[in-house]
């Protein structure tokens, strides 16, 4: 079980450049993965959100990728006939407002800022970048893996605990549940002893209490319950990404209990209905954090 929150950063310098990669995440219901590296590189960026969706099922993941060159190997040309233009309306400038004379190197400085005198070709190799970005990305990615496994294996140990105080409510609810029905029993054989006296119809008690058993009993809601229990113990130990399945479990875990505290008739056991309406919200907050 991981984490939906991670985070990584690796740097790595060689002769031609510096190399470094970024990865976060938070929660999210979907996967939802940005990939962020200079334009030149889109042709690459499948590659890499390939890598990522492989191994991530959900949460929002952030990738930065920076390249920052120590050597280009750009061509810069400059664009004379432009220069000329730029240099002939220069001068008539200077004329037609009867501006001094201004030294060559101030005009030089103009000249060569205008838009379009000096131009880089940059022959990008995608190939080459993609095998300098590589092992840099599969660090990074490694250590961001390993950040959510962490996260998650704590938080896995979390819910178990929080979930044994659950078990521990329902196991309070199985063993109350008897005391319940001869609570029962005892009311309705003591109202009918009021009103009758020892003319009281057993067969009509029987079938009086039989009717708020059907009405007040909580053993159907305690076997779902369990069996929720179990099932979220399975979705713990045995799926890697369980997130959505245990958001799916604490919805009906809270309908059973739910209907346990609308049925009773005790102070004891409503006070283990509020254990395990907290318990259950915890597992439910502490959920959302899981892949």
């Amino acid at each position: 079980m991981t984490s939906m929150t991670g985070y990584a950063y690796e740097e790595k310098t060689t002769d031609a450049a510096v190399v470094s990669v970024e990865i976060k995440s938070v929660n999210s219901r979907f996967l939802d993965l940005s990939v962020n590296l200079p334009s030149y590189l889109n042709p690459i960026e499948s590659y890499f959100r390939g890598k990522i969706s492989d191994k991530v099922a959900r949460g929002k993941v952030d990738v930065y990728i920076r390249i920052k060159e120590t050597h280009s190997e750009a061509a810069v040309e400059v664009d004379t006939e432009l220069a000329k233009s730029y240099m002939k309306a220069y001068n008539k400038t200077i004329k037609a407002v009867g501006l001094p004379v201004v030294s060559p190197d101030a005009v030089f400085t103009a000249l060569i800022n205008q838009e379009g005198i000096l131009n880089s070709n940059h022959d990008y190799d995608v190939e080459k970048y993609k095998a300098m970005i590589d092992p840099v990305f599969d660090a990074a990615f490694e250590r961001f893996l390993q950040d959510k496994e962490r996260e998650g294996a704590n938080m896995k140990k979390d819910l178990l605990e929080k979930l044994g105080v659950l078990e521990g409510c329902a196991a309070f609810f199985k063993e109350w549940q008897p005391k319940m029905e001869g609570y029962f029993k005892e009311q309705i054989t003591a109202k009918f002893n009021e009103l009758l006296g020892e003319n009281a119809d057993q067969n009509r008690i029987m079938t009086e209490t039989a009717a708020m058993l059907v009405k007040y009993t909580i053993n159907e809601e305690i076997v779902r319950l369990c069996s929720h229990i179990g099932a979220m113990k399975t979705e713990l130990n045995d799926n890697p990404v369980p997130g959505k399945r245990l958001d799916f479990i604490c919805q009906e875990m809270n309908r059973e209990i739910n209907t346990i505290g609308s049925k009773n008739q005790f102070a004891e056991v409503g006070a283990m209905v509020i254990n395990a309406k907290d318990a259950l919200e915890n597992i439910r907050e502490q959920s959302k954090n899981v892949e």
